[in-house]
């Protein structure tokens, strides 16, 4: 089954344009199903990209999902027209009072930051603490793992000394789990960030289960909650020239960048990048939806604590 998107979002007829079927609202009223409610809340400055990113990796699934956007009231984006965020994306406050099967929040760039100085954190932290009673399962990723890491079980971040960018070999530590079902033993993923969160640091604490990581790229998947939270410091999302948009973007800003590890054929960026993590990230979100979302959450969704 397709995803269940708002009539008009962008991301559908991009998507029809790489042969991935969704459906909008108006077709979708018509199949006598419950479909998975999840929820976005995007923190990415180009929404548009974004969001489509998300509806790509989770249309890879026989489940149909209810897609709905979330904002925050404290912060207002300066790269996405105010018609688009009108039109698809509604205040945290309207959304509080309902349960969710799941809840995406996406990465920031905002590494660099103390997370008490984010303009929106005090509302950001309101929504994790509403998700953990009203959402059967979150997935954090990247700079949202590591504030949520932060909020719930207090594991600090570090400025890692160079950013950590490419495409980085990851090794399961848990194969047993539903979340690594088709896994091979290694598998890739892109990763874009400033910061880190450390082993020791979250070995402290016993309800924090790592289940993947990376030689390069360290800590990759931490487990809470028997998989009501995941924290992935990752981008498995990302679409392929995600990564050489950043790069070029920041060359052309005259930064300090160096070429996305593991990316371009023979760290050429006048080549097409390689796409190495398409496949293991297909498997971690239609896993994720599967066994831990559509197999555990209760069919009336108000029962969901």
């Amino acid at each position: 089954m397709p995803l269940k998107l708002p009539d008009k979002l962008p991301a559908i007829e991009l998507l029809k344009k790489e042969n991935i079927f969704v459906m909008d609202t108006t077709r979708a009223t018509g199949q006598d199903i419950r479909p998975l409610r999840i929820a976005i809340l995007n923190l990415m400055p180009l929404k548009i990209t974004t969001e489509t990113d998300f509806v790509r990796i989770l249309s890879n699934t026989p489940l149909q999902v209810e897609l709905e956007l979330m904002k925050l009231r404290s912060h207002t984006s300066k790269n996405t027209p105010v018609e688009h965020m009108m039109a698809f994306y509604r205040d945290f406050e309207l959304m509080r009072k309902e349960k969710y099967d799941g809840l995406i929040v996406t990465g920031a760039p905002l590494e660099q930051m103390d997370f008490e100085q984010v303009n929106y954190w005090d509302e950001l932290t309101q929504v994790f603490d509403w998700a953990y009673h009203n959402v059967q399962s979150t997935c954090y990723i990247c700079w949202a793992a590591q504030a949520a890491l932060y909020h719930f079980h207090g594991v600090p971040k570090y400025p890692t000394e160079k950013k950590v960018f490419g495409v980085f070999e990851h090794r399961v530590l848990q194969p047993q789990l539903p979340i690594f079902r088709g896994f091979d033993d290694i598998f890739y993923a892109p990763h874009s960030r400033h910061s880190e969160v450390r082993r020791e640091d979250i070995e402290q604490h016993p309800e924090l289960t790592i289940v993947s990581e990376s030689k390069d790229a360290g800590v990759h998947i931490v487990m809470a909650r028997d998989g009501r939270d995941f924290f992935i410091t990752g981008h498995s999302e990302y679409a392929p020239l995600t990564l050489d948009g950043e790069y070029w973007r920041d060359v052309n800003k005259g930064l300090t960048i160096d070429i996305p590890k593991n990316y371009y054929p023979g760290d050429d960026p006048k080549q097409a990048p390689i796409v190495r993590w398409r496949s293991a990230a297909n498997l971690l979100f239609s896993n994720w939806l599967n066994y831990y979302v559509y197999q555990t959450t209760p069919y009336d969704i108000n029962q969901i604590d």
